[in-house]
């Protein structure tokens, strides 16, 4: 696992974006939380909405495969900062660079993504991480996807949940002000659901239904 993490913060790109990975000490910061959750929750299902380049699915992905149980990656991002995402053998070879083949790449934004037999064929999550455009408005949509489709016991996990600057991610010309921690305000108003909140870096709030 050591040398596993030593090859993943060698790579600078899987540094950035606020999750406190820090490459001295191959310390994954906030991944820690994220593989941990992927070994205790043991989904066969996990969603991650947006990635910059694709930290998070990396860590997911590694995690459902250490289990017995194994599981799938669905990476739902349209490549709308750059194109990073948009060639299929690029994408493939960038997760089978870090040994992790179980991620299944969409080139969708979640409006799109509803709409598709995907949609229609998602297994129920265990497991769904949100990290795409980070309005309250998009942070909105994104649990309504998924909220009723989550398996028993599912984790739903926002990042960057304190933030509250002007991203410049898709260009001067399209910054906006990040604004998800508006949206959990309403969630942590309803009494069917436990929020949990982590003030680390730009945020990490966990929310789950009461059992």
């Amino acid at each position: 696992m050591n040398a596993w993490i030593a090859s993943l913060l060698a790579e600078p790109s899987l540094l950035r974006m606020g999750h406190l990975q820090r490459a001295a000490d191959a310390n994954l910061g906030l991944g820690w939380i994220y593989y941990a959750l992927g070994r205790a929750l043991r989904p066969t299902t996990a969603v991650v909405v947006g990635s910059w380049r694709g930290f998070v699915p990396l860590i997911l992905g590694k995690a459902l495969a250490d289990n017995v149980e194994s599981g799938t990656v669905w990476f739902v991002d349209p490549s709308l900062a750059d194109d990073f995402w948009t060639d299929p053998g690029d994408v493939d070879r960038h997760f089978r660079r870090f040994g992790v083949d179980n991620v299944r790449h969409l080139r969708m934004t979640t409006q799109e993504f509803v709409t598709s037999d995907a949609y229609a064929a998602l297994p129920p999550p265990g497991l769904v991480f949100i990290d795409g455009l980070h309005t309250a408005e998009q942070a909105a949509f994104d649990w309504e996807a998924f909220a009723p489709r989550l398996a028993p016991g599912a984790v739903v996990c926002f990042h960057d949940s304190r933030s509250e600057k002007t991203s410049p991610m898709y260009g001067p010309d399209r910054a906006y002000r990040c604004s998800v921690g508006t949206f959990l305000a309403t969630l942590r108003a309803r009494p069917d659901l436990q929020v949990f909140d982590l003030p680390l870096g730009p945020g990490l709030t966990l929310v789950r239904r009461h059992p």
